[in-house]
């Protein structure tokens, strides 16, 4: 269905399979907030209410079915509360989808945002992990870049597994250069003469957004594109088995992060 003169890209339907979280029922932003625990929720200004309630539900099912496909709890994915989110508010030029790093904001444009959400919430993840996982951290930093940087970690097993995760993400199965997938992305850089695939966040979020677009559950509103799109023909995106190779690092550490949480709550 292509929508009407005047509607959005929302108007169009998103492609998902997954279980009915809302029992047939519309939920709302103010829903999302206190389920989830977001820090705050908000909503541009042309934004019409048709459009934000269709907005929401889709927010709400892509967000449970992240939570499905990491088995994790919900505060994982507000991030223990501190992730804020906007829809349709305006923002970067040029952009659909971002994250802010200073607000702690993942905010996705009304009329392109849609597939892109998977990435950005990686996006914030990595931010908020990383003075979990790094002795020295500072505010701006992602815990993909002082990986890669060889930063000290602080000993936790929970830490020893998403460095594996980081480390499948960025060098050849020697450990000791960087794999095809960087190399890939640096290649397109130079070609572009610019300087953003090949940067270690977005290496590490484009690795994520692969890992759950290959998942038997889909939500297209969640991911799209790490497959077709032309940036996939460019080979930005990880192949074949160091994609097989990077799901099963990242897949097993969220599956502890929820056990070890889930058992922190009993």
């Amino acid at each position: 269905m292509i929508p009407a003169a005047g509607q959005s890209r929302l108007h169009r339907p998103y492609y998902r399979n997954g279980d009915e979280h809302r029992g047939g029922a519309d939920v709302s932003f103010q829903d999302i907030l206190k389920i989830f625990r977001f820090r705050t929720v908000n909503i541009g200004k042309w934004v019409t209410p048709e459009e934000q309630q269709i907005a929401a539900n889709l927010f709400f099912d892509a967000f449970c079915d992240l939570m499905d496909i990491l088995q994790v709890p919900e505060s994982v994915i507000s991030l223990n509360g501190t992730l804020s989110l906007a829809f349709g508010t305006g923002g970067r030029k040029h952009s659909c989808a971002h994250y802010e790093s200073q607000t702690k904001r993942l905010a996705l444009a009304k009329n392109a945002g849609g597939g892109s959400l998977a990435h950005e919430w990686f996006h914030a993840f990595d931010h908020y992990i990383c003075d979990k996982l790094f002795v020295a951290c500072q505010p701006h930093n992602f815990a993909s870049e002082l990986w890669l940087d060889d930063h000290e970690m602080k000993p936790h097993p929970l830490n020893k597994k998403l460095s594996q995760c980081f480390e499948s993400i960025f060098l050849s199965p020697n450990k000791e250069e960087p794999n095809q997938y960087v190399l890939a992305s640096a290649l397109v850089d130079k070609e572009m003469k610019l300087y953003y695939f090949a940067r270690p966040q977005e290496l590490a979020a484009r690795a994520f957004e692969a890992i759950i677009q290959d998942q038997p559950l889909r939500n297209a509103f969640l991911v799209q594109g790490t497959k077709k799109s032309p940036e996939a023909i460019l080979g930005v995106y990880p192949k074949d088995q160091h994609r097989h190779t990077v799901q099963n690092h990242f897949l097993n550490y969220f599956l502890h992060l929820g056990q070890a949480l889930e058992n922190k709550s009993t």
